[in-house]
């Protein structure tokens, strides 16, 4: 009797965990998800820039 307390009581917290990690997730719009992928872009252009400055600079 007193195992299968124990048992229920971790898997009812177990469960009671498992929701409240997925339920805090982020909800995002297709919108969100087309504007962060831009910016990565952005931010990956202006890597590639400073990149072939560099370079540029250094063979000068």
């Amino acid at each position: 009797m007193k195992k299968s307390f124990i048992y229920s009581f971790l898997a009812l917290f177990f469960s009671l965990s498992l929701l409240t990690f997925t339920s805090c997730r982020e909800e995002k719009t297709t919108k969100d998800k087309i504007e962060e992928v831009g910016d990565d872009i952005e931010e990956g252009v202006e890597e590639i820039e400073d990149e072939i400055d560099d370079h540029t600079d250094d063979n000068k």
